[in-house]
């Protein structure tokens, strides 16, 4: 382990002395051995001393000032750094010439080789990688980027903003481009790509009458699998207009999409990098999920040409500020395209998976942290989705109206900036005279608040009163918590199923149908109620919280039927299935009878034979919490085996109470005869696999032989692999041949073989540890490529807790080799798997002990990278 990494602190921050106004960058790409000319245009604009300037693994090959080459004594340059002792107090040029070797790059950080193709990722410090700089998101700079490269080898040469002069190099087999950025941006959004690319092309038509040049490229052969992504684009520019009238600033819009990544795409300004996972689909390669995920991730991107490039983050613990608001807008553009109350499930259920655990481990952190070893490992649920969901509690806060115009002032006062968590919780409060000030704890207060609500009606009195107590847990570095503004969305339901009309309201603040709790507890008082109301409380998951609440089953299984807001329906199914889930784990550790559960099988099969239900809720309501959310619900002592035992145990006996009816349902839903992932044809296949997946569980032949014939004759790939995925969790001998299957089918189609990685893995089997090990030395797997890494081991310790959580500890020192292994070659990735350890804590003994051992083995090693270093170091607190 590395003793020697300090912390950055966010109360450290020191606005940089020198200003970079241009930028020059003269690339001439080779494989081995690229040059890249930087011409920097400095100034001065407060301190003195040296100019210092950023570097990774740099070669300097020639300096110069203002011209002049520079003299030995002139300067210091080592791989990580350059300094000019004594920079002119006036305006300078400063030209440095490095050389880097992309093939060699296996960080996929700076510039880098995916397959023949040379592309670039700078965000967060990849640009000290290319050349050195002032690499901090507060250094805004206006871009000219000339690429050169052998004219058959790469044919097409892009970059950022918009082209320029191109042509061929006199008297040689090379080429070149320039492309000009009228944008001043920070390093991180700087982006090339060179290459032999395939391309699709559109134009897009902006509000002011400009149009746009669109393409998106890949690898040859794959165009076709473009066209969603193009539309998807298309379809973000026009809602980012309508929505928030943000308008398209350049003439060309390029998406590249790449087979190595780290991440899932980047929002350089004009030159989106993507994951190629996140562009290519078409109905007999990608599922519903897929096509909705890609829509999704077009959008982000897309969105962040306003939030993120436009105007950008300060300093990177502000990285909320670009990515939390980037996340809450490609959530509602999604919730637009498709179904909202689905959409919003989905992303909750997201944050339940993701952020919850990491609020509640040690790695929590505020959504704006204060502090960090490394900031590659804070690209997190809690800035992303966490960061999405204050977003979301402004608007429930300030309402539409209030939410708009305060939008509408962030952009007008801070385009062209480099912004602070300050200036976009400001803008709100100055465009709605709103005070936010206690709203700003979310921002630094890390942890997930709890809710206790208790009701009671007094008939007599007509009145309802509702105690509401709030209480964040300790979390490492912030012992002591302060009561937060929680906005609760709510509705009083009475006994025909539509919210009661009350008088007056004391106790609590409130604004329309929304209580604002600001207090550690707080009694609400509704009076005029004529009868005994069902309360139903954090529609729409109005706040990112836990919510206990004293209702009886009847009370749940009341509000399944009759609550109007649908989100909450789903819910309170949730709820029912986790009180089943709980009591059958603490009856199978006790040797005990596992409770009866015909309450919530009739429950939930009258919900799914609700016609008028939307089939997607339908589909969510009959999906079980997961064994991680389980795990989570117990908190402490968890046994992950007699989770699964409960939670296959409970699927079966839904499935043999309930078979015959869901049956008749799945028999009776119609879905449009050609494949379209729109709201109506996805919602039909999300529940007709929902119910087969279920009828799998229950291990009738039937069921089984089911699965099997539509993973043989499915026309696409949403009904193929949820068929493959129920067959997978069954022991039939239709596992592996629709296993090998599958394979046959797709053959050398690496994203497609990814889902066949990801289900081998999570097979909960002991069988699969060995599995996964054979499958590491398989043509469909490589070592070196972050998709292939995440399919097979990081679906592995994520999504199999049984044979992850091993009694042996065998899964623990599998996964834990891959990180020691990919380290020094990753060590973005290699820190990404190592999370999945967060929840060691709170195994029961035999498991807490293994996997301690495990992470002390990994911290014990040498040569550890940052990254690492720094998530095995808080594991470990």
């Amino acid at each position: 382990m590395k003793p020697d990494i300090a912390p950055t602190r966010l109360e450290d921050y020191r606005a940089p002395d020198f200003a970079i106004d241009r930028v020059h960058l003269d690339f001439r790409l080779e494989p081995t051995a690229t040059r890249v000319t930087a011409t920097l245009a400095l100034r001065r604009v407060r301190g003195s001393g040296p100019l210092r300037l950023d570097g990774d693994e740099l070669r300097l090959i020639a300096a110069s000032l203002d011209g002049t080459p520079l003299q030995p004594g002139d300067f210091e340059a080592a791989a990580d750094r350059f300094v000019l002792a004594a920079p002119p107090a006036g305006p300078f040029e400063l030209t440095l010439e490095t050389e880097i070797n992309p093939t060699a790059n296996t960080q996929l950080m700076g510039l880098f080789r995916s397959g023949h193709a040379y592309c670039t990722q700078c965000e967060a410090e990849g640009f000290r990688r290319i050349t050195y700089f002032l690499d901090r998101p507060d250094v805004l700079s206006v871009y000219t980027t000339r690429i050169e490269a052998k004219k058959a080898e790469a044919p097409i040469l892009l970059g950022n903003g918009n082209p320029g002069e191109a042509g061929d190099v006199p008297g040689t087999d090379r080429h070149f481009a320039v492309w000009h950025d009228p944008h001043p941006k920070p390093s991180y959004l700087f982006a090339i790509v060179a290459g032999d690319l395939g391309a699709i092309r559109d134009t897009f038509t902006t509000m002011s009458g400009r149009k746009v040049d669109l393409a998106i490229l890949c690898e040859h052969g794959k165009e076709e699998r473009c066209f969603h992504a193009m539309d998807s684009l298309k379809r973000s520019m026009k809602w980012d207009e309508d929505a928030f009238g943000r308008e398209y600033d350049l003439d060309v819009f390029n998406v590249v999409a790449v087979s190595d990544f780290n991440m899932g795409a980047m929002e350089n300004k004009g030159l989106n990098v993507f994951n190629d996972r996140f562009v290519l689909a078409d109905s007999d390669t990608a599922t519903d999920g897929d096509y909705a995920y890609i829509e999704g991730v077009i959008a982000h991107e897309y969105f962040h040409n306003w939030t993120g490039n436009r105007i950008t983050c300060r300093d990177w613990f502000q990285l909320c500020l670009k990515e939390g608001l980037t996340v809450y807008r490609d959530q509602e553009f999604s919730a637009d395209m498709l179904s909202r109350p689905v959409k919003r499930i989905e992303d909750v259920r997201t944050l339940k998976a993701r952020q919850f655990p990491e609020d509640g481990g040690p790695l929590a952190h505020p959504v704006r942290p204060e502090t960090y070893l490394e900031i590659n490992n804070f690209y997190t649920a809690t800035v992303y989705e966490k960061g999405a969901e204050l977003v979301r509690m402004i608007h429930t806060v300030l309402g539409p109206e209030g939410f708009r115009a305060g939008m509408d002032r962030y952009f007008a006062e801070n385009d062209g900036t480099a912004a602070t968590v300050e200036d976009f919780v400001t803008a709100f409060e100055e465009a709605t005279d709103t005070d936010l000030t206690h709203f700003k704890l979310w921002y630094s207060q890390a942890g997930t608040p709890e809710i206790v609500a208790k009701g009671h009606y007094d008939a007599a009195s007509r009145r309802y009163t509702l105690n509401l107590a709030q209480a964040t847990p300790p979390t490492p570095g912030q012992q002591v918590k302060r009561p937060l503004h929680v906005p609760i969305r709510f509705g009083l339901i009475g006994p025909n199923g539509e919210d009661l009309d009350f008088t007056r309201v004391s106790g609590a603040r409130r604004t329309g149908d929304v209580i604002h709790l600001t207090e550690a507890s707080q009694t609400v008082e509704f009076e005029g109620v004529a009868a005994r109301p069902v309360p139903s409380l954090l529609r729409g998951f109005s706040a990112p919280v836990r919510l206990s609440i004293d209702l009886s089953a009847d009370d749940l299984v009341f509000l399944l039927r009759t609550d109007s807001d649908p989100f909450n329906r789903w819910q309170v199914a949730q709820m029912l299935e986790m009180r089943a889930l709980v009591a059958a784990v603490a009856a199978i550790r006790g040797g005990t009878p596992v409770p009866d559960s015909t309450v919530l099988a009739d429950a939930l099969v009258a919900a799914v034979e609700t016609a008028t239900l939307d089939p997607s809720l339908r589909a969510q309501i009959l999906t079980l919490p997961s064994e991680s959310e389980v795990a989570r619900e117990i908190g402490r002592d968890v046994d992950p085996d007699a989770i699964a035992l409960a939670r296959d145990g409970l699927r079966a006996s839904l499935a043999q109470r309930l078979g015959d009816r869901l049956a008749r349902v799945r028999e009776g839903i119609t879905e449009p005869r050609a494949y379209r992932p729109d709201a109506a044809g996805t919602g039909a296949r999300s529940l007709r696999n929902a119910i087969l997946d279920l009828l799998v569980a229950g291990g009738g032949d039937a069921a089984i032989e089911t699965a099997a014939r539509q993973f043989r004759t499915a026309d696409n790939m949403t009904d193929r692999l949820a068929a493959l995925a129920a067959l997978n969790r069954t022991r039939s001998p239709h596992r592996r041949e629709a296993l090998q299957a599958f394979r046959q089918r797709y053959e050398g189609d690496a994203l497609v073989l990814d889902k066949w990685l990801a289900l081998e893995a999570t097979a909960p089997s002991p069988e699969t540890l060995p599995r996964v090990r054979e499958l590491m030395n398989d043509p469909a797997f490589s070592a070196t490529n972050p998709n292939r890494i995440r399919a097979l081991v990081g679906s592995f310790a994520a999504a199999n807790q049984v044979q992850f959580n091993r009694m042996d500890g065998a899964g623990y020192d599998l996964v834990a080799d891959v990180v020691l292994g990919l380290d020094a070659k990753n060590p973005q990735t290699a820190a990404r798997i190592l999370v999945s350890f967060r929840s060691w804590r709170a195994l029961e003994e035999k498991r807490r002990i293994a996997a301690e051992r495990t992470l002390r083995r990994v911290a014990a090693s040498a040569n550890l990278s940052r990254d690492v270093t720094d998530i095995v170091t808080r594991t470990l607190a």
